[in-house]
């Protein structure tokens, strides 16, 4: 992609972070959705529960990232907190497809967040971008979050959604949780750990949102997870090996219940998810393997 001018929500997560330093680094001009008045050049105010978006702030952009949302793994999931992981994926992402949709200009392409958690628990069933959703919580979310998108689509606007897998990294998201744990001795296998972890570098990641905004062919949904899935035990082995520390600790099934109520469901729950569509258009993985992805994190 020539140098362009690209707009991204969630700019201080781990991914988007990740994603606005490579971005400037090559010299694109990156303006940052804030929740607040814009207070730099760089900034677009944006409210996603009132569904607004200062979308004269838009204009000019090329593409559109639109990473924010509340953490899955971040609270206990009581109704509330549920109801706000929904409304914020699914509002926000209205707001951002109704302000894009509204520009004389819009931009090439909205790239908007997903998860695998779109297909619930795959056991050991391998799947792709062709697997219907799965039942439950976070299939109903994906599946609303996903059809937000409808009002950029609808004005012709290229539209994929990142189905983003487990984030092998350091400085946060659910991986960075684990490594205090894991260095100190006390990491372990989580249930049975016969549960499939699909996993992808934070590198990786980054790659690949670039290539979707720099692939014209691609648009709905795109695996982003790496192409040789592991379980948790697998996951359990290779942190120990990179790390050199033993991993003799386990923690039951019913006591995750217990700490994490519901979400547990989730994080026994087994994905084996495929990059199908990333493979198919070329994309290369550097760090394709657990230990490799483990030791990117930690450099």
């Amino acid at each position: 992609m020539p140098p362009s001018r690209i707009a991204v929500s969630g700019s201080t997560g781990l991914i988007g972070a990740a994603l606005v330093r490579s971005l400037r680094t090559d010299g694109h001009e990156v303006v940052r959705l804030v929740r607040r008045p814009a207070a730099a050049g760089d900034e677009v105010e944006w409210d996603p529960k009132r569904r607004y978006v200062d979308a004269a702030g838009l204009v000019g952009c090329d593409a559109v990232v639109h990473l924010a949302g509340a953490g899955v793994g971040d609270h206990r999931w009581t109704e509330a907190y549920k109801r706000e992981i929904r409304d914020s994926r699914v509002d926000g992402t209205a707001a951002i497809a109704e302000a894009v949709a509204s520009l004389d200009t819009p931009p090439k392409v909205l790239l908007s967040g997903s998860a695998v958690g779109y297909y619930g628990d795959t056991g050991d069933r391998a799947v792709d971008e062709g697997a219907p959703p799965g039942e439950g919580f976070l299939p109903s979310v994906c599946v609303e979050w996903e059809g937000a998108t409808a009002p950029a689509e609808e004005a012709g606007i290229r539209t994929a959604h990142a189905r983003t897998g487990l984030v092998v990294a350091r400085e946060g998201g659910a991986w960075g949780r684990l490594f205090p744990p894991f260095r100190a001795g006390l990491g372990g296998r989580m249930g049975n750990g016969r549960q499939y972890w699909s996993f992808i570098a934070l590198h990786d990641h980054v790659a690949a949102l670039r290539h979707i905004l720099d692939t014209e062919a691609l648009s709905g949904p795109v695996n982003l997870t790496g192409p040789a899935p592991v379980t948790n035990g697998e996951v359990t082995a290779a942190m120990g090996r990179v790390l050199h520390r033993p991993t003799l600790f386990t923690a039951p099934a019913p006591a995750l219940r217990i700490a994490l109520g519901e979400f547990a469901g989730d994080v026994l729950g087994s994905q084996r998810v495929l990059p199908g569509r990333l493979l198919d258009s070329g994309f290369t993985f550097a760090f394709p393997g657990i230990d490799a992805a483990v030791r990117a994190a930690l450099r």
